[in-house]
């Protein structure tokens, strides 16, 4: 026992001294999401921004802008100068562009169907200019509907299944913190691995009374304390910085991290027996996590990949680990609906453990 403490104080202190993967190992993600964080993460979704010109200056003009604000996919903004606008809009500081014309109000009144709003946007942007464009027709049906007095015969009943105002970063810190466990443990133990193999570290270890089974023991307690430490870094950053919650367990958190932890571990194994060196470490290791990066739901959903693509993607532990660690933070999720993640997560770690026991090699 006291072996194993002292080589899993001596990993901590090796992952302490070298700066190169402290940096890769946890400040490049923080970096990676607070640059994601200032682009994407401070606005809402489903949102746009609408300049809108009331040239009418009526009250009929001023009805039709509170119906385009109450919406709620537009953000109004009240501008008087069209030239401006238009010309903010060709270099792409404006998203939509409104105007109510002179006279709108008159063609109002008149009933005859001439009252028009005319509407710009950016030709080379067509989600904002959809969004635009539903929000102003929202707008002119409401309108016409408290003109005609019109009443639907027919009406929706809706009902939310789970209440939840998500931003971006809601989506990315726990994508953030399953790339760092994936990146930490199986490029890290890869490289590690190969690199004492070469240089004979492994050699000297067996020659002694240390036991294998202790030295990976070791290995694997300084992991899972570095990941948590750090995971727990990374969501106060995210909390702090970008309003993220966590919903769920902590517990539950933490437990994801350790069998995620463990499943890459043992596939870093693999790699370090499969690698003759630590420079071809480093390439199979990146073959492999760099499609996964993509692939698992890191940066945006895998509901978006092709049909024949998901059900493979599914197999990998990336995206279960992206999942559960979303899931509970999100949307508060407990063990009886995240079972599924967990088994087939430990599933990887039993599978990746046997393979890497027998592949493994001292020297």
């Amino acid at each position: 026992m006291k072996a194993y403490w002292q080589l899993t104080l001596a990993q901590l202190r090796l992952f302490g001294r070298n700066r190169q993967v402290m940096f890769w190992s946890l400040l490049f993600p923080i970096v990676f999401m607070i640059m994601l964080g200032t682009f994407f993460g401070k606005g809402g979704s489903g949102t746009v921004d609408v300049v809108v010109i009331d040239k009418d200056g009526t009250a009929a003009s001023q009805s039709f802008v509170q119906a385009l604000q109450q919406t709620k996919v537009a953000v109004v903004t009240p501008r008087s100068d069209e030239s401006k606008s238009l010309d903010e809009l060709r270099r792409g500081d404006r998203e939509i562009v409104v105007i109510v014309p002179q006279g709108y109000e008159t063609a109002v009144n008149a009933k005859s169907g001439e009252a028009r709003i005319r509407l710009y946007y950016d030709d080379t942007d067509a989600v904002t200019a959809q969004l635009g464009q539903t929000a102003v027709d929202l707008a002119a049906d409401s309108v016409s509907k408290q003109l005609t007095g019109y009443k639907p015969i027919v009406t929706v009943q809706a009902e939310g299944v789970q209440s939840l105002h998500l931003k971006y970063m809601d989506f990315l810190v726990p994508g953030i913190v399953g790339m760092m466990i994936m990146s930490n443990n199986l490029n890290g133990v890869a490289a590690q691995i190969a690199s004492w193999r070469e240089r004979g570290i492994l050699r000297r270890l067996q020659s002694t009374p240390l036991r294998s089974s202790t030295f990976i023991a070791a290995q694997i307690t300084a992991r899972l304390l570095l990941n948590a430490s750090q995971a727990v870094i990374v969501l106060l950053v995210g909390s702090l910085g970008f309003g993220t919650n966590i919903n769920g367990s902590w517990w539950l958190l933490l437990s994801f991290v350790i069998v995620g932890t463990l499943a890459f571990m043992a596939i870093g194994f693999i790699i370090a027996s499969l690698a003759r060196n630590p420079e071809s470490a480093g390439p199979i290791s990146g073959f492999i996590s760099f499609p996964l990066m993509f692939l698992g739901g890191v940066f945006f959903p895998v509901k978006n990949l092709p049909d024949w693509l998901q059900a493979l993607v599914k197999l990998i532990p990336i995206t279960h680990l992206t999942t559960g660690l979303r899931q509970v933070m999100n949307v508060g999720a407990g063990v009886g609906t995240l079972w599924p993640e967990l088994t087939i997560l430990a599933g990887w770690t039993i599978v990746a453990f046997a393979v890497s026991a027998f592949t493994f090699r001292w020297e």
